[in-house]
């Protein structure tokens, strides 16, 4: 039997599992734990299976620009580059009071947004809190219940006589695509909408609630973030969202989306395209660095083989890649023998925010590890261990990082920014309050493009699904209004 640490050991069993062993009589208290030299050798193996070389990144974003391409080129591709119907970028010049309804993955947040031109607006929100019942039940149900929320948003925003009898407000309604739902995502799962027209269901809603507000545009709130972003810093020709899912935004040639060629529109005109990225490399697996731990989490979901991108990078995964890791040593006789481990061996215990909190201010983080393990899992840890735990979270998220520095450097290729530069615009949990993502970012981008790498700048987007709702609204009016392109 090879001794691991003192007391301890483990056994391989004929079925190829791991049997760990601990053993001490009554007058031992110390609990056994890995030497520093047993976890330096662990770690070196994780660094070899979440590390991504530039060689393999650039093999990635070539890759990535022939999935958007395909997306563009057929429809119901796996990323299936919706035309957003947006056209053109906001002049900054739009004005008005505009009603946004932004459906999001914990909230339902309802905004009246006063653009005042120049790239300046006012914005007054309310939110109301969604239950599971409410994501999974009858989607007509959830579509009321946004309806009256909406109602009594007006109601108590914006007193009796504010609304005319017969008029009604502009309303953009942010988070489900153009048209037909293609497929839920953010942990949604509402009966009876994928492939329906979810405009006309919130329409229903609307009139059987007697709200006075008209849906002038349906979009995706990371179109809104493009949008937005792009009204107060017009060098924005990307948005991305790097949250609990993922996504990206981009202007595109309408000429250069041939699925759309019968459509009546100058090829020289310009739309937003909502790439929906977080399924790229689905079902076939080809491209992306899977790990094993990707593989369970992809395995236990409840869409099997789908969004293989979102389950690498988004927040909602990273936590559970680290606990996988750190059951996997569990079971291999490494860590917390003669501990009860129950407490960290259910799945998605481990939130994502911990790893934040395992990358923060390194004087407390080690600290912040301690409690962690100590107030959340009853598991005591030695200092070889912490600084384990806290290089395999920065393996974890500099992985998620780099590779959303792929899906922006596919973009950024296929639309020859990279001479002349762009701005980014960058929203999402991830981005805004992991440690460091945001600069592993721009380093993968250098590390894919060299120095030039340097010219592409994400930064803290603009509010998408409030601000650039009511833009779109406004840009949707004012197109509609002039009779350009009326028929889509």
């Amino acid at each position: 039997m090879p001794t691991s640490r003192r007391g301890s050991g483990s056994v391989t069993l004929p079925s190829g599992q791991v049997l760990a062993i601990h053993h001490r009589t009554q007058d031992e208290e110390d609990l056994p734990h890995a030497t520093k030299k047993t976890m330096a050798d662990h770690l070196r193996k994780y660094e070899t299976i979440f590390t991504l070389t530039p060689q393999r990144m650039r093999m990635i974003v070539e890759a990535f620009k022939d999935t958007l391409e395909l997306g563009l080129e057929k429809p119901k591709q796996i990323v299936p580059m919706i035309p957003t119907f947006v056209f053109g970028w906001p002049t900054g010049d739009e004005t008005g009071d505009f009603l946004a309804v932004d459906l999001g993955g914990t909230n339902l947040r309802v905004c009246l947004v006063t653009l005042q031109g120049k790239g300046k607006f006012e914005i007054t929100q309310s939110k109301y809190r969604l239950t599971e019942e409410q994501k999974q039940e009858d989607g007509q149900k959830l579509f009321d219940f946004c309806a009256e929320c909406l109602k009594t948003f007006i109601e108590t925003n914006l007193g009796e006589g504010a609304v005319k009898d017969g008029e009604k407000l502009p309303l953009g309604f942010t988070r489900i695509d153009h048209g037909e739902l293609i497929r839920w995502t953010k942990g949604f799962g509402a009966l009876n909408t994928e492939g329906r027209d979810v405009a006309e269901m919130f329409r229903e809603s609307l009139k059987k609630h007697d709200v006075p507000a008209e849906l002038t545009a349906l979009i995706n709130d990371t179109t809104g973030t493009l949008i937005a972003s792009a009204y107060v810093n017009p060098n924005t020709r990307i948005a991305v969202i790097f949250g609990t899912g993922c996504n990206a935004a981009y202007m595109e040639r309408v000429g250069d989306i041939p699925k759309l060629k019968n459509l009546g529109v100058d090829d020289d005109a310009s739309m937003a395209i909502n790439c929906e990225w977080g399924a790229f490399d689905s079902f076939e697996h080809e491209h992306l660095p899977r790990t094993k731990y990707d593989q369970v989490i992809d395995e236990t979901s409840n869409k099997p083989g789908e969004q293989a991108f979102e389950k690498l990078i988004s927040g909602r995964y990273l936590g559970e890649i680290l606990r996988l890791v750190i059951c996997e040593l569990i079971d291999e006789g490494v860590l917390f023998l003669g501990q009860n481990t129950y407490k960290i061996e259910s799945p998605y215990v481990l939130d994502t925010a911990f790893l934040s909190l395992m990358e923060s201010d390194p004087t407390e983080e080690l600290l912040m590890i301690i409690g962690i393990f100590t107030h959340f899992f009853a598991l005591e840890t030695t200092l070889a261990e912490r600084q384990f735990f806290r290089a395999l979270a920065k393996l974890v998220g500099r992985r998620a990082a780099r590779l959303s520095a792929c899906g922006i450097a596919a973009i950024v290729s296929k639309m020859n920014y990279l001479e002349d530069g762009c701005a980014v615009g960058a929203d999402g949990s991830l981005y805004n309050k992991y440690p460091g993502f945001a600069d592993r970012v721009h380093e993968g981008l250098q590390d894919i493009f060299g120095d030039k790498g340097r010219n592409i700048v994400t930064y803290h987007a603009e509010d998408g699904s409030g601000v650039g709702s009511a833009i779109i609204a406004s840009m949707t009016k004012i197109r509609k209004d002039k009779g350009l392109y009326a028929h889509v």
